[in-house]
């Protein structure tokens, strides 16, 4: 029973896992370089659980305004 099969096939693995992973790290780069010269926030959904001084958004969404209504009616 020789194991020389199962070398190569470990092989084969590690090379399209350490491929995959450069190929990742590459994209994440890219995408870091974009967001540092790009100056803009990464834009995502006001109407979700983050406090009003964390909301990026230009204009406030419907769901944020419904819920900051909400609240303020809660309140007072």
């Amino acid at each position: 029973m020789s194991l020389q099969p199962l070398g190569i096939l470990l092989g084969d693995i590690m090379t399209y896992f350490l491929i995959t992973f450069v190929v990742m790290l590459i994209v994440i780069a890219i995408m870091a370089i974009g967001v540092i010269f790009g100056r803009r926030a990464i834009k995502g959904s006001c109407g979700g659980g983050m406090s009003k001084a964390e909301c990026v958004c230009v204009e406030k969404c419907e769901k944020r305004k419904k819920m900051e209504a909400e609240a303020h009616l809660s309140q007072g």
